[in-house]
């Protein structure tokens, strides 16, 4: 009873526990084989793309902060790898290089922007969003006639970031995995994590105490910015070209798993692991319909009550848990 009790009052408990009432959706009322759904490589891939965008904004909004520019960096970096190792022909190294660093000085921008100014993360990264969509675009124009470029990646590089596992299962699902064992060592067993945590709490005392908040800011947002360029280089080096269009769902899918893995829209409260659990839900949710016998316009209407069920639960969750941290600081 006392783990049971633990275990609720942990930031991913309404993450765990809407991927089983959606599982147990799609098998009782569904008819979905949970062999065949549990073995399907669509949402598995689907949530390890989405995923490795979804960490990094979720610490940002953990940290009282947003980032919409996420859509328009994952073309970005698709193109940037396209058109430096497929149109120009340089090596693939080059193309990596190059879509990491555009994701990185983005991010630069959104940080500075954000903690030398008084405009909100929101309107800043809405700014950045529009601008990089039509820097991506006039850039691929000019330099290469076309909204479309071909890159053909090594064996070496298509075995690292391209390559299908077992015929089916994108390879981007080991760096999902790796991505989240490492942001969730740093978050929640350095100092790193805390100082995240308190600004999501009150940015000004934590400022206040010596925490230097500017610095975690810009440091999550190049984070933020980086994840996402390095999605769209690995679709690129996967599917063999690139895209100027593509990745303004990704906003609107981060922002959802990142809610349904606890993560208060407000800071301060939530948890990778949490977030690890919420882009799965949501993967599931999204894909999982297509293994059932219900019709697909009802997807959008699950999703969405799904999302209003687990603004809900977290917030009930974060009642318990701040009101069972009160009962163990007044029993010390």
């Amino acid at each position: 009873m006392t783990s049971l009790r633990s275990f609720l009052y942990r930031p991913e408990a309404g993450a765990i526990l809407s991927l089983l009432a959606v599982t147990a959706f799609f098998v009782i009322f569904g008819g979905v084989d949970l062999a065949t759904l549990l073995g399907a490589a669509s949402w598995v891939n689907f949530a390890a793309n989405l995923g490795i965008v979804a960490i990094p904004v979720g610490l940002l909004m953990i940290a009282g902060e947003l980032d919409i520019s996420i859509g328009a960096m994952i073309p970005a970096g698709s193109m940037a790898t396209a058109i430096l190792s497929g149109y120009y022909g340089l090596p693939i190294v080059v193309g990596m290089l190059g879509a990491l660093a555009l994701g990185a000085l983005v991010g630069l921008v959104n940080g500075l922007l954000t903690v030398r100014t008084s405009v909100p993360s929101l309107i800043i990264t809405l700014g950045t969003l529009v601008a990089m969509q039509g820097i991506v675009l006039s850039a691929s124009v000019l330099l290469t006639g076309s909204a479309s470029v071909a890159v053909t990646a090594p064996d070496w590089a298509k075995f690292l970031f391209g390559q299908l596992i077992g015929g089916s299962h994108q390879v981007t699902i080991v760096w999902w995995v790796i991505i989240a064992v490492a942001f969730a060592f740093v978050v929640h067993s350095t100092r790193y994590g805390n100082w995240i945590f308190a600004m999501g709490g009150d940015k000004v005392s934590a400022r206040n105490a010596g925490i230097p908040t500017q610095r975690i800011t810009i440091a999550l947002f190049v984070l933020s910015a980086t994840c996402a360029a390095f999605v769209g280089m690995c679709q690129a080096i996967q599917f063999n070209s690139a895209q100027v269009s593509g990745g303004m769902g990704y906003i609107f899918n981060a922002i959802v798993s990142v809610v349904v893995g606890g993560v208060l829209l407000t800071g301060g409260f939530g948890s990778v692991v949490g977030i690890f659990f919420g882009t799965i839900t949501f993967a599931v949710v999204s894909q999982g319909i297509y293994f059932t016998d219900i019709d697909r316009n009802w997807s959008n209407l699950i999703i969405g009550a799904m999302l209003l069920i687990a603004v809900a639960m977290n917030e009930t969750f974060r009642k318990m848990a701040l009101s069972y941290t009160g009962k163990k600081k007044g029993a010390h």
